[in-house]
């Protein structure tokens, strides 16, 4: 490492401890005692700091040391600071590209120091990644990237981390992001390494998404694309909710936004969705009231999908053709989500299930999930919604056995198909997740089985494409019974989307970031023969 950086803020060897009691670097002053500021300085200096950096800063500690999402944290820190506008704009891309390319700026930032990254203190690490998110990843000023980040740093961190971060951050900005992404890439072994190291993924992730791809029918090739659109910032859709709000409406809502820069253009797929740009969802009657929410598109298809496919009278006989015909041949009135937490898929559901005359149970083990359920069903006809419980969806194929028609199983999962969403999640999961989730993904496919009738179906789904959380699941749950169908999930799909929509030549289903612009949501359907 060159002399410089160890001139800017790193420790001295040989010259006394100069960290605090939390690890904090000290300039040599304070390291001795001397030269302490006054108690009203670091407010002043803090007052000075530009507020749209302090709350991505805030966003990135309260991840860090609270497990929280970025995405339930930084709306409420907006609204409380009063940013609006281009600065809330602008705090949300430096908080959420700064958790996104991490991986990225950390193997940057670790040739541009002298320590092991393990060794630099955690706020002066998360002072950097903003710094460097600004030089290579914002259309921001060089000389404003750095003189700000470093004035955070020193209201945040203190004069000596304020030297180091000033330092680094120099180092970072003489090389274009193009030629940091030659360096940090120029060792990796193999392709899949290398882009997880350039994209900014786990390479055990990157490894298990090529895997994917080639799984369900599309090409290793795509990986590359895949990981980059992980790395591409959603937007906004909504959905708007069959019999409560037509999406027309909802547009038009949209439209008269009290901002009067909000657009909007329908969904690419599910007819349920309006992409929105240039407005906060919650200032949006239908939203505000729960005729709409906020729903991912894929999301909504694959809802929508379990919804059209069709059951078959439960008697063991075949049926005449007008019996097919006959709703108390071929009941299909009581809906169950089994793991129905926050809400939006129940939600949508129901509103089907009102437009219908059928009713829906929500299930949910967690207590504080059932009543975000319950907020999510506010705006739907009572009769619709038969009631939200909250118990162990493992149990209800044993406690009802046969009693649904139609069973939703939207199991717990990795999250991987919804990375661009939060972001914060791919540095949180672990190979070793993946046995624990698959075992209750068993358990409650199961389950489900086991609590719908005979001719009734059960939508599997998942928000991550890994194999093991899709397929493997399916085929394990599936090898132990003789009494279930698999239903052709792409057919069901495109009734919803059209004959466009591009889909592998399969019958489960996996949508794809950068084919079909949604998470990567799995979908297979079943059905317990009659």
């Amino acid at each position: 490492m060159s002399g410089e950086a160890r001139t800017h803020g790193s420790p001295q060897r040989g010259g006394g401890d100069r960290r605090d009691a939390q690890g904090r670097e000290r300039g040599a002053a304070r390291a001795r005692g001397a030269g302490q500021r006054s108690e009203s300085a670091p407010s002043q200096r803090a007052k000075v700091t530009d507020p749209a950096r302090n709350v991505a800063f805030d966003v990135l500690q309260e991840v860090a040391s609270s497990d929280a999402y970025a995405n339930l944290v930084l709306p409420p820190l907006l609204r409380a600071r009063g940013i609006r506008g281009r600065d809330a704009a602008f705090a949300t891309e430096l908080a959420y590209g700064t958790l996104r390319l991490r991986g990225r700026y950390d193997a940057i930032v670790s040739r541009c120091v002298d320590r092991p990254l393990d060794q630099v203190d955690p706020n002066v690490l998360d002072l950097l990644r903003l710094g460097a998110h600004q030089l290579l990843g914002m259309r921001v000023a060089q000389h404003a990237a750095v003189s700000e980040t470093v004035g955070l740093a020193r209201a945040r961190a203190g004069a000596g981390s304020a030297q180091f971060v000033n330092a680094v951050l120099r180092k970072i900005s003489r090389s274009t992001l193009e030629e940091w992404l030659e360096v940090i890439s120029a060792d990796a072994p193999d392709d899949v390494t290398r882009l997880a190291i350039t994209q900014s993924h786990p390479v055990w992730i990157a490894r298990a998404m090529r895997e994917a791809l080639v799984g369900t029918g599309r090409s290793a090739d795509d990986l590359a694309e895949l990981l980059e659109a992980d790395n591409t910032a959603p937007r906004v859709t909504l959905v708007a909710r069959p019999g409560l709000v037509s999406r027309e409406r909802l547009a038009g809502e949209v439209t008269h936004d009290v901002r009067g820069d909000a657009t909007t253009d329908p969904g690419r797929w599910a007819p349920t969705a309006l992409v929105l740009s240039g407005s906060d969802p919650a200032a949006i009657p239908a939203v505000r009231h729960g005729a709409a929410g906020v729903q991912d598109e894929g999301s909504q298809l694959v809802t929508l999908a379990f919804a059209a496919a069709p059951t078959l009278p439960a008697a063991h006989s075949t049926p005449t053709a007008g019996a097919l015909s006959d709703r108390a041949a071929n009941p299909d009135e009581r809906w169950l989500d089994l793991c129905a937490g926050p809400g939006g898929k129940a939600a949508l559901l129901a509103s089907l299930a009102g437009e219908q005359g059928a009713r829906i149970v929500a299930n949910e083990v967690a207590p504080h999930r059932a009543r975000l359920v319950e907020q999510a069903l506010a705006a739907v006809p009572a009769d619709a919604v038969e009631r939200v419980q909250v118990g162990d969806g493992r149990q209800v194929g044993v406690e009802e056995p046969g009693a649904y028609d139609r069973v939703l199983v939207d199991a717990p999962c990795t999250g991987l198909g919804a990375l661009r969403r939060r972001p914060e999640s791919r540095w949180r999961r672990t190979p070793g997740d993946i046995a624990t989730l698959t075992t209750l993904q068993r358990e409650l496919l199961g389950s489900a089985l086991d609590a719908v009738r005979p001719g009734g179906v059960v939508g599997y789904v998942t928000c991550s494409p890994h194999l093991a959380e899709t397929q493997l699941v399916v085929k394990d749950v599936l090898a132990g019974r003789d009494d279930v169908e698999v239903l052709d999930a792409a057919a069901a799909v495109r009734q919803v989307a059209g004959d466009d929509i591009p889909l592998a030549d399969r019958t489960d289903v996996q949508l794809w970031p950068h084919v079909h612009g949604t998470d990567a949501m799995h979908l297979t359907l079943l059905r317990r023969r009659a």
